[in-house]
């Protein structure tokens, strides 16, 4: 459930499964998780469901290692072709 305020008008407009605008010259439109308006800078998000993801799924010691294994050097072998 989103709770967004419009700063024009001062309307407060809860997410719902239908479209909710709030009808000022910003047109503030609400659709479930979706939010629209002219002017964003003019929007005030009071609550919302979005739960943060984290970016990375390796541990600190996993980045260690990709980072040691990144500064390996390749190792070139030298072949007789007959």
């Amino acid at each position: 459930m989103l709770k967004v305020r419009c700063k024009c008008c001062n309307r407060e407009i809860v997410s719902s499964t239908k479209i909710q605008s709030c009808g000022c010259p910003n047109m503030l439109t609400v659709t479930e998780d979706n939010i629209t308006a002219v002017d964003l800078n003019k929007v005030i998000m009071l609550n919302s469901n979005k739960e943060t993801k984290t970016k990375g799924v390796l541990t600190s010691q996993d980045l260690a290692y990709q980072e040691e294994r990144r500064h390996r050097k390749v190792r070139k072998l030298n072949f007789d072709i007959r």
